[in-house]
Parts: structure tokens; C-alpha cells; sequence
């Protein structure tokens, strides 16, 4: 808390913070960080934590995109005039110790801490209409969400997410259909 001002530092699931959210925007300013780990770096330690085994670059790649997997939960939020939410590109290490207690997909490896390498850069959203931005500048108008996927090389259900959060925070609106395709517009 600093003054009428409220800071949140929300790694993972805006789901699980979203009544808070909704309440703490009727009386304060709330500003919300969520990074977004562009690179990471997957440290082995041994069973005690106190030996690293080694160190490998993850293929894992984030971009700012990756920001509508949360903003689903939450989209509404951004045009409240108390609300702002700031999205940190980072690199971090991921320190793993394989004591058979993790997730099957991880082959039983423990996360057992997340360590800031570095920040990249830092993109804050006051409005619905800096979301915008994100969009590249050759998408057609009206466009579909096969458009949108095309043009940003992603799958459809994450610009379906896309869409569908922009659609919640009036940035883009409805102009009609193409077959079963909705049409949009900013």
C-alpha cells in the first residue's frame, strides 16, 4: 500500500484475485503486476537444494500476447479509472530438483523457487484502448478471429482469448458476420 494507492504482484491466476480486485477498485487505486517470462533458464539442484547439477535454457518462449491467458479472468477491470495493470517482460530461472513429488509432465521434477534474472522491458495499460496497441497495423477492418490468427501466427483458441477480452473491455465491437465468423472493428 502506498497511500490510496494499492500495488499487486499476481504471478499466476487472476481468477483466484478477482472479487478481491472487484472490491479494492470501489476505494482505492489499484495497480496490478503480472510478468511475463519471455526466457527461462531451468536449474537442476540436488535432493538437498544446495548443489546445482545444471543449468539449460528452457525452449519455452512467452510473449506480451501472453498476457490474455490471465486478462480472460479480468477483463472488465480495465476500464475502471481506478484500475491499471502492468505487464513486466522478463527473464527467469526456474530452480528444479528431481525428488519424485513434482508433475508427471516435468518427470516428477519439484519447482522449488522462481529467481528474477532480468526485467526487459515493462508495457502499462490504462485503458482499454492501450490494448489496442498490441494488435499488429495490416489487420483488415472489419476482421475475423481467423484473420487475427493469421496475422499474429498464433492458434485460434488464443485469439479467441484475444478477442474475447477486448470484446469484454469495449476496445473492438461487433459488426457483423461473415458464414459463422463474428466481424470486428476497433
Amino acid at each position: 500500500m502506498r497511500g490510496n494507492s494499492l500495488v499487486e504482484i499476481q504471478t499466476r491466476n487472476f481468477s483466484a484475485i478477482r472479487g478481491k480486485l472487484q472490491e479494492l477498485v470501489q476505494k482505492y487505486k489499484v495497480h496490478v503486476l503480472h510478468p511475463v517470462t519471455i526466457e527461462k533458464w531451468v536449474v537442476q539442484v540436488d535432493k538437498k537444494g544446495t548443489e546445482i547439477i545444471s543449468r539449460r535454457k528452457s525452449p519455452s518462449r512467452g510473449n506480451l500476447l501472453d498476457l490474455f491467458e490471465e486478462m480472460v479472468r479480468i477483463p472488465e477491470l480495465i476500464n475502471h479509472p481506478n484500475f491499471t495493470i502492468e505487464f513486466p517482460l522478463i527473464r527467469e530461472e526456474e530452480v528444479r530438483c528431481k525428488d519424485g513429488k513434482g508433475s508427471k509432465r516435468r518427470k516428477r521434477e519439484s519447482i522449488k523457487d522462481r529467481r528474477l534474472i532480468d526485467v526487459i522491458e515493462s508495457k502499462v495499460f490504462t485503458c482499454n484502448q492501450d490494448f489496442l496497441s498490441i494488435l499488429p497495423p495490416t489487420l483488415p477492418q472489419p476482421f475475423s478471429t481467423k484473420c487475427l490468427a493469421t496475422a499474429l501466427n498464433l492458434p485460434l483458441y488464443r485469439c479467441r482469448q484475444i478477442t474475447y477480452c477486448l470484446r469484454k473491455m469495449d476496445a473492438i465491437v461487433v459488426v457483423g458476420k461473415r458464414g459463422n465468423e463474428l466481424l470486428y472493428e476497433w
